[in-house]
């Protein structure tokens, strides 16, 4: 009995002198495979535009053409609330713009444009009508006033006659960045697009503001290799 009680002892202290040397191996093999993992996520974060995969040419206009835009609180609005609906429904903002009676998106993701449109039209009226209420703009509500439908809704900011554009590859996509990032220039509104603080022009230039109002997912473009 004092033999089998010592080598049951004798045992157990090989195990547990085993015991640490087994467990090395296996945090080595889970940094292997996190280490894989990141670079799988990274890789179906990043966008590359194609026929399978278009990017989106997006513009909204308000009732009427209203310049409900016109001035900088507003356009801030607007930029906060496009943001919103970004991280909301998990978008990617390519480029845009804010003028006085539009917008201006190009857009990419799973979703489809009239999704897309939906959700950043949706969450925008929220917002600025919110915004002209609590602000006391009462004419401007008057304007955007229209009869209530099924929801029982009082305003009505957008046209739901919104456009969207497919854009299948690279040429097609920059030339609507650079259609948009123009449209203040075309206007007058400034000289070079760059200056003009509602739109991404500066960002895709390379030299961003400190404070731009809505950052653009640029980054996560995969471009095609020269």
């Amino acid at each position: 009995m004092q033999c089998l009680r010592s080598f049951a002892a004798c045992t157990a202290g090989r195990l547990r002198l085993l015991g640490p040397r087994s467990h090395p191996p296996f945090p080595r093999l889970r940094r292997r495979l996190d280490s894989r993992t990141i670079t799988l996520i990274l890789s179906v974060n990043m966008f590359r535009v194609s026929l399978d995969t278009p990017a989106y040419y997006l513009t909204s206009v308000p009732n009427d053409r209203l310049p409900v835009f016109r001035t900088d609180p507003l356009k801030e609005v607007a930029c906060k609330a496009l943001n919103e609906a970004r991280n909301s429904w998990k978008f990617l903002i390519l480029a845009y713009v804010i003028m006085p009676d539009h917008i201006h998106l190009v857009a990419a993701g799973e979703l489809k444009p009239s999704q897309i449109l939906r959700y950043v039209n949706g969450i925008s009226a929220h917002r600025i009508i919110s915004y002209l209420k609590e602000g006391g703009h009462d004419s401007s509500l008057h304007k955007l006033e229209r009869e209530s439908g099924q929801r029982g809704h009082k305003y009505s900011l957008w046209d739901h006659n919104a456009d969207a554009r497919l854009l299948t590859n690279e040429e097609s996509l920059m030339q609507r960045i650079n259609y948009t990032h123009q449209n203040p220039v075309r206007l007058g509104l400034v000289e070079r697009a760059q200056d003009y603080r509602y739109s991404s022009a500066s960002q895709w230039m390379g030299f961003p503001a400190e404070d731009e109002p809505l950052l653009v997912d640029i980054k996560s473009i995969e471009w095609r290799r020269r």
